[in-house]
């Protein structure tokens, strides 16, 4: 047998016994795996450093490094995000909905966990730790899937968990690691019908598209960020100058960070260079349309390809619109249905916006930054879904469950 199909058997076995287990259980078994990793953290970041030197050695950009780096403040925040999840309600065993029949038989629609959850992830190991405590808050067991690039950061960080969940009642088998990292491995992965419920993939848009692509079981798609902010013609230069600066440069190497700027026309001729030239200082290259780069000679002229891309480093693409309905047509041909922001005082303008973007987060007057399930009070978010069935936006703990339908009787018959 595989390992692949090993840890799944485990993973299945384990789905078992963890629906019979209390939201109390569960909730201790977070708190013994936050304490654990406070009390690992030296290992674990000496094994990231290992992870983030082999990239170094193999010419990984910077963008991933980052996404590789593990710090005590990191740390820090990881274990913040499960004491978070602590205090949140288990959705588990919650009743959607009752219908009582005239012959007395009472039917009920309840949470339930999905099963077994795969997780198939690239570079940050941060999310070893989301995935696994967001799995065990919602009852699922979950096979976790990492990149080469953090391979031992991810076995650190699962030899901790596993450390703590053997003081608890949750079944050390419902956290599994596949370690290895070939394309096998992952190809198993996406027929692994036998003990997968379902299978989220979490990275760049090549990992995305090919698991959306090949695999066989269900699949809940975590799209690539090409995040988008137009400014109206009555937006305020202040605050488009500081959403812009923020959603670009405070982290650009994540899906939330800004990507496209679009410009109304009599905005730009007023503010246009001044916002560019914020940009420019800040080191950002901008890749503009014509009448960008015209305007601006620091601006290098934007290719088709431009307006798809999801740089996640410091460039962005800029371009002049004529009306509200141009930018809107601009994000829906080339958004990838993550965030978008609009700024305005009109609130017209950011009414239709609003309601006319195909994206499952959009702003008004506040940065693409903010999608993410921390920010949302999730504690913690296994992706952020850019589909429409199940779930869509940052997906906590809702987002881990189906329903049941458990149906009460007293001898009934049709």
């Amino acid at each position: 047998m595989t390992e692949v199909k090993s840890k799944g058997n485990k993973a299945k076995l384990a789905s078992y016994e963890l629906v019979t287990l209390t939201t109390e259980d569960k909730n201790n078994a977070l708190k013994l795996m936050a304490e654990q990793l406070l009390i690992d953290q030296d290992h674990i970041l000496k094994e990231n450093e290992k992870d983030v030197q082999k990239g170094e050695n193999n010419g990984l950009s910077k963008v991933i490094l980052d996404r590789i780096l593990l710090t005590r403040t990191r740390i820090e925040q990881m274990v913040n995000g499960i004491h978070l999840l602590i205090e949140l309600e288990d959705p588990i065993g919650k009743t959607i909905e009752t219908i009582k029949k005239d012959n007395g038989m009472v039917i009920k629609k309840n949470r339930v966990p999905l099963g077994v959850i795969g997780m198939i992830y690239e570079a940050r190991p941060n999310v070893t730790v989301d995935a696994a405590t967001l799995s065990i808050k919602t009852g699922n067991a979950v096979i976790l899937r990492g990149s080469s690039s953090a391979i031992l950061s991810n076995i650190a960080i699962v030899q901790s968990i596993h450390q703590a969940l053997k003081y608890s009642k949750i079944p050390v088998d419902s956290v599994q690691l596949i370690e290895d990292t070939s394309r096998e491995t992952a190809k198993e992965l996406f027929h692994l019908h036998e003990y997968l419920d379902v299978l989220i993939p979490r990275g760049g848009k090549q990992l995305i598209d090919t698991v959306v692509r090949e695999a066989s079981v269900p699949v809940i798609e975590t799209g690539a960020g090409n995040c988008h902010l137009y400014i109206d013609q009555t937006a305020e230069f202040e605050m488009a100058q500081k959403i812009v600066l923020n959603g670009k440069v405070q982290r650009p190497s994540v899906c939330n960070s800004l990507e496209t700027v679009l410009f109304h026309k009599d905005w730009f001729q007023k503010w246009g260079n001044d916002l560019l030239d914020s940009l420019h200082k800040e080191g950002v290259e901008i890749y503009g349309d014509e009448t960008i780069c015209m305007s601006y000679s620091k601006a290098q002229q934007a290719t088709e390809q431009d307006w798809y891309t999801e740089y996640l480093n410091l460039s962005i693409s800029a371009k002049v619109v004529n009306h509200l309905s141009d930018a809107i047509t601009h994000i829906n041909q080339y958004g990838t249905k993550h965030s978008e922001t609009i700024i305005t005082n009109d609130e017209k303008h950011a009414a239709i916006f609003l309601n006319c973007v195909d994206a499952a987060v959009v702003y008004h007057n506040a940065s693409t930054r903010f999608t993410d399930g921390f920010e949302f009070g999730y504690g913690a978010e296994i992706g952020i879904s850019t589909q429409k069935l199940h779930a869509r936006g940052p997906m906590g703990l809702e987002a881990l469950t189906s329903s049941k339908y458990f149906v009460y009787g007293s001898g009934q018959i049709r």
